[in-house]
């Protein structure tokens, strides 16, 4: 769970204090699902059969077994978490419809299309290959609430799980999905309106990841002239040394192509990070105003608002709100924006990290749609990468990591409390300081940002060095 400090200078993020707080109860679900090292607990087949008849259970509407949708990025084990699932949701009558190899995206497209209850992704995004985990859609694509969640928990660590619950059941059926990639290809192309991207020389870096057969297919078929890396996945190398979190071999590409641009997608493809012509990286953020902008300018931002995170940097709601855009934060999570997207009615909003949601199309980040996207407007415009984002420099920004023993809530750190306030007042309303626990490790976040990057890192290193004397590990 996060807990955050906000800066009275942006008192209007969301912080991590409110619907978020079961998470410190959760044995399981953390910020995007459960994660963990394969063949380690919780990645275990005994514990994925176990959840897989918890959530049919969980699903199972007035007697009436799921349907459930499981798809998986390239990791080896995700043949033995997918064939756990699989037993655990058929032994409960359960009907399960398996698309193998697909971008988180497709799962929540496919599962939405298919008219399923339930849509299920096996895949731990852009962690390494040793790692893996589980991502839970519902019927309208969109990722869990966290009171499904503490739901299917329940159930799980319930007494008749303990007695295998299927007993008596009609047992269910398993079925391949020929079609899903198709399906999916079609639906991603389909959200250019038939706009053609000929005359485009892109390097794309696939993650050796779930995007490695479509993002090749969906490119060559609007018309660019693509040079793929990082998609020839083994089972081990998903990440290793390419895809949205390790920029430097698809950088050194597009120089060496002379591209017009590069396309790096995380491991499950629901993230995108773009790298200019001169090599140079165009993160979630400078994505965001791009495209922010080109919906305005079309009439098509519902509301005139972007939503993002409490991570994206100050110089985005500077720059947007001198175009007339607001911007609105929810905590960091792709699926805490969606779900600040549901609450207020906004149809676009994002992360600094790259995932991308357009409401129009989609219920969660897809990082091909918003590479599409970015790139019809470079043609539209007639201007390179870098044209489009000139004028947008970010605020320098510092990210420390701290292990730690134990997540205790902030209130109960004196020292770590005094010195955030003392960086809040030193900051004076000119940048953020935010720290946060992850959701998935036992780690402490420090981020802080302004316009003078020497205080901004003394800030950061006191605060790190606080964390460190009271729980550090």
């Amino acid at each position: 769970m996060e807990h955050e400090q906000k800066t009275p200078a942006h008192a209007n993020s969301q912080g991590g204090h409110g619907s978020g707080q079961a998470g410190h109860h959760r044995k399981l679900f953390g910020t995007d699902g459960i994660r963990g090292k394969a063949n380690h607990y919780p990645m275990t087949p005994e514990l994925c059969l176990r959840l897989g008849k918890a959530i049919a259970l969980h699903f199972e509407k007035k007697g009436f077994a799921p349907k459930v949708l499981i798809g998986k990025d390239t990791r080896i084990s995700g043949y033995m978490l997918e064939t756990a699932l699989t037993s655990g949701l058929v032994s409960m009558g359960a009907e399960v419809f398996l698309v193998g190899p697909m971008p988180t995206p497709g799962v929540s497209f496919l599962g939405r299309s298919q008219k399923a209850d339930a849509g299920i992704v096996i895949s731990a995004s852009h962690n390494p290959a040793e790692d893996n985990g589980i991502k839970i859609f519902d019927s309208r694509g969109c990722k869990l609430s966290d009171a499904d969640e503490a739901s299917i928990e329940s159930i799980m660590f319930s007494a008749a799980m303990e007695n295998g619950a299927h007993e008596g059941r009609p047992i269910g059926k398993a079925f391949r999905v020929e079609d899903a990639h198709q399906r999916y290809r079609d639906f991603v192309k389909s959200s250019m309106n038939g706009v053609r991207l000929n005359g485009l020389r892109v390097v794309v870096d696939c993650a050796n990841g779930a995007a490695y057969r479509i993002a090749p297919q969906v490119f060559l078929e609007l018309g660019l002239e693509v040079i793929i890396i990082g998609n020839q996945p083994d089972g081990f190398n998903i990440n290793r040394d390419c895809g949205a979190t390790s920029l430097a071999a698809v950088s050194a590409r597009v120089m060496a192509e002379k591209a017009d641009i590069g396309i790096a997608l995380d491991g499950d493809a629901d993230r995108v990070i773009i790298i200019d012509e001169k090599g140079l990286e165009v993160n979630g953020d400078k994505i965001m105003a791009c495209l922010g902008i080109d919906l305005m300018e079309k009439g098509r931002l519902a509301k005139n608002i972007v939503v993002s995170t409490v991570m994206s940097n100050a110089a985005l709601e500077d720059f947007l709100s001198a175009k007339g855009i607001s911007v609105v934060r929810a905590k960091v999570g792709d699926r805490y924006v969606i779900d600040e997207m549901l609450r207020g009615g906004f149809n676009f909003g994002g992360e600094q990290s790259g995932h991308i949601i357009y409401g129009e199309y989609s219920t969660t980040g897809d990082g091909m749609i918003t590479a599409l996207q970015f790139m019809r407007i470079m043609i539209e415009k007639g201007k390179s990468v870098s044209g489009l984002v000139e004028g947008f420099g970010l605020y320098p920004q510092v990210l420390l990591n701290v292990r730690v023993r134990q997540k205790k809530p902030f209130d109960e750190l004196p020292f770590v409390r005094s010195c955030i306030s003392d960086a809040e007042r030193e900051l004076a309303g000119k940048g953020r300081v935010l720290v946060r626990y992850s959701g998935t490790e036992n780690i402490c976040r420090i981020m802080a940002e302004g316009p003078d990057e020497s205080m901004i890192n003394k800030l950061a290193n006191s605060i790190a060095e606080k964390i460190r004397g009271e729980i550090g590990e």
